[in-house]
């Protein structure tokens, strides 16, 4: 039997144990921190030269220029073309189901007229040039293609550019057949923490652009949070977590494959389940003993499951919800009867699966809402992907000076008091002109 670590919260010491638990995840690793400050810098640089050379270090690709490590955008048109019917289908579905939902999010300039004809509003305007990180080490995600560019086609982008790793020159054609589908508009087969750097400061190659969205490993979070400042970034992707409430009243064998399936993204990866029934945690224990080793990367799960995995008794669903909402998890399934009734005790999740049939694998790949999300309890304060990511606002203030002596007072006066009398003076001027 897999031992998955165990807690129930009529212990004494369950809330030192939950926070020792959850501490573990944040320390920072400093050789992770000097590796990724050196590559950045290297970056900056000497640009093409040491983006070729991290390439062939790391990613055993080896190019005599920079300007070998881009795709034909006519090469990513094969690869859908090429595709099988089914895979091409699925593509399709998949793209849809996710343009529909993101077309909603769209925002829209908006002006009004106040009581003396002062002209206020919103000016949304869409990101230039944004860059799209796709992970392609441990697995190849056509997923996180769509779920990243679409939004951004949504919202206006211009330049879509997309890097991704092809260890050994391996390219997967799901992944370029989602890039073509979604409108990427260049395509380099880069990665890690040097793709990062490339895509914020450019090379002789690579443009460098206004905002870099996508997840991946730990030197590309870090990257993402040095390059921060010089670029927008969508957040700062720890490994993948799910948390799952339940009461016994969903079969324990849906229950089981929906945390291996989480537990399978990668061996820091999270999986959490919270039950009021003693029966009902014993029932997914035994069904993740049964499933496990027909699994095709039964290593990753179980290696993810004994280190990360966690089974919590709770005395009731309320207790469940509330201890949830502690946590933040990214994903998080109501697997309870009535679950829509405790959407609302809910305030702190990325995405919420209503019901055992909302299975988490819906949300990865076609559901609609989008698969970057929160982790690391960030959902306390943030937000998943979406349109008004590659959106900005801009403010309008159009003064009509004939009815408004009152601003300009009011402006001065507050100026007065802060002391800012050069912001005083520039109000007081336009009072009698």
């Amino acid at each position: 039997m897999l031992e998955i670590k165990s807690l129930n919260t009529q212990d004494s010491n369950f809330a030192t144990e939950l926070q020792n638990i959850y501490s573990q995840q944040l320390v920072k690793n400093a050789n992770i921190s000097d590796t990724v400050e050196k590559i950045i810098s290297n970056i900056q640089q000497y640009k093409d030269a040491a983006l070729v050379d991290y390439t062939a270090r790391f990613d055993n690709l080896v190019k005599d220029s920079a300007s070998e490590l881009e795709i034909n955008l006519k090469d990513a048109q094969k690869s859908f073309d090429n595709l099988s019917p089914e895979d091409k289908k699925s593509l399709r579905h998949a793209h849809q189901r996710i343009e529909e939902y993101h077309l909603l999010q769209k925002q829209n300039s908006w002006e009004y007229t106040d009581a003396t004809n002062n002209i206020l509003g919103q000016k949304i305007t869409a990101i230039t040039k944004v860059g799209m990180y796709v992970p392609g080490g441990q697995a190849s995600y056509p997923s996180t293609v769509l779920m990243n560019a679409i939004p951004a086609k949504i919202a206006g982008v211009q330049e879509i550019i997309m890097v991704f790793p092809t260890p050994y020159g391996k390219i997967n054609n799901m992944v370029l057949a989602a890039a073509y589908l979604s409108g990427v508009t260049k395509i380099y087969t880069i990665g890690g923490a040097q793709a990062i750097a490339a895509l914020a400061y450019g090379t002789q190659t690579i443009p460098a652009v206004n905002k870099i969205v996508g997840p991946g490993n730990a030197y590309v979070a870090e990257a993402k949070r040095r390059v921060f400042g010089k670029v927008g970034i969508d957040m700062i992707a720890g490994p993948s977590d799910i948390l799952i409430i339940s009461d016994g009243s969903i079969q324990p064998d849906w229950l089981a494959s929906d945390l291996m399936a989480q537990a399978e993204h990668d061996p820091n990866a999270r999986a959490v389940f919270i039950s009021n029934s003693a029966q009902d945690i014993q029932a997914v224990q035994q069904q993740i003993d049964a499933l496990l080793p027909s699994l095709d990367r039964k290593d990753i799960i179980a290696q993810s499951l004994a280190n990360n995995g966690l089974f919590i008794k709770t005395s009731s669903i309320q207790e469940s919800c509330k201890l949830s909402n502690t946590i933040a998890p990214e994903h998080l399934e109501l697997a309870v009867e009535n679950a829509k009734e405790y959407v609302n005790h809910i305030h702190n999740a990325g995405a919420i699966f209503v019901g055992g049939y909302s299975c988490e694998s819906l949300g990865d790949y076609c559901a609609g809402p989008n698969h970057t999300l929160p982790t690391y309890g960030t959902a306390k304060f943030t937000s998943p992907l979406g349109v008004y990511d590659f959106q900005k606002r801009s403010s309008i203030i159009n003064i009509q000076p004939s009815q408004s002596r009152s601003l300009y007072k009011t402006a001065a006066h507050i100026a007065d008091r802060e002391g800012l009398s050069a912001h005083a003076l520039a109000a007081r001027l336009r009072i009698n002109a």
